[in-house]
């Protein structure tokens, strides 16, 4: 029997995040076309052959957030057609994540379905991060490794603290608190959490109470998605209330859907993301740094196709 071979297929989320993990694993990406016909309808040509083969198709589902999704679920299935040994979804970022559950009546569990999409497709396993909420990974009947941040903000809050101890972790929801408590006892700083309120439409947050002394602490704000951008920056306004001598947001998925405006013109002094999805006006904001997560991908890729243990890989706490 041939000894079994890695294959990387990119779409065109974030080709970005897709070289650099190509070029830390060494492993060139497939001769592959993504392209549409002229309806508008999803091309997807492979030009090599990939049986027999372990193929990782990097595609996070980010915005346009229906247009990748598709081309992933198009990738999965074109694999599944050419006799792809087994077929691992890399979606670091994933899409409709925030739809995991009825708030109210007569409304779709959309992060079910898009779980659905992914099995029906023909995906033999996902490699996701941060997921939104954690029985997401629940909706799956196939294997899911959801990866964390937390560890990697860690290490670069202890950088930008430089040795002071003035710090202190704000998770900006209760929902939240799980989240920064980890990396809060990783730095050992202590811990404040913001109580917020949203109204019945969903279309305005009002941050309530700040739980927790944050008086003559620099506020560090830990979320898993910025997308419009407008809680943290109601966060910091409240903190810096409360007498928090500056405020700063860490959060592993930056969508920017509301640009930058917002975020530039708050109270936030800098706003750190991961690159699982890229920005070209946030890559250019004096205000954003994006911290990489291409080797942290590239060294999980490796150990599931060697059927070793990812958990293993990163530190625990």
């Amino acid at each position: 029997m041939s000894e079994r071979e890695i294959k990387l297929l990119c779409g065109g989320a974030n080709p970005k995040l897709a070289n650099e993990i190509s070029n830390t694993l060494g492993i060139p990406l497939c001769d592959a076309a993504v392209d549409r016909f002229s309806d508008g309808e999803i091309r997807i040509r492979i030009r090599e052959t990939v049986r027999g083969s372990d193929v990782f198709v990097l595609q996070p589902t980010c915005p346009p957030v229906n247009e990748n999704l598709m081309e992933l679920l198009l990738m999965i299935d074109a694999l599944r057609r050419a006799s792809a040994r087994k077929i691992i979804a890399v979606t670091p970022y994933y899409g409709y994540a925030r739809q995991d559950r009825k708030h109210t009546g007569r409304v779709p569990i959309s992060a079910r379905l898009v779980a659905n999409l992914i099995e029906s497709a023909g995906a033999d396993r996902v490699l996701t991060m941060d997921l939104h909420a954690g029985q997401i990974q629940g909706f799956f009947n196939i294997p899911v490794d959801n990866l964390r941040s937390d560890w990697l903000f860690a290490e670069h809050i202890e950088q930008m603290l430089g040795g002071r101890n003035d710090g202190i972790i704000v998770s900006p929801d209760a929902g939240g608190a799980v989240r920064a408590r980890m990396v809060a006892e990783r730095l050992d700083l202590p811990l404040a959490v913001l109580e917020k309120r949203r109204s019945h439409d969903g279309a305005r947050i009002e941050v309530m109470n700040v739980i927790g002394e944050v008086e003559g602490h620099r506020a560090i704000l830990i979320d898993d998605i910025l997308a419009s951008g407008s809680t943290l920056v109601k966060a910091a306004s409240r903190l810096l209330e409360h007498g928090a001598t500056e405020a700063s947001a860490y959060c592993t998925h930056g969508i920017f859907s509301g640009g930058l405006g917002l975020l530039e013109e708050s109270d936030l002094k800098r706003v750190v993301v991961t690159n699982t999805i890229v920005n070209e006006q946030a890559e250019k904001s004096d205000i954003v740094e994006y911290i990489s997560v291409g080797k942290h991908l590239a060294k999980s890729i490796l150990r599931i196709f060697e059927n070793q243990s990812v958990s293993h890989l990163f530190p625990h706490y």
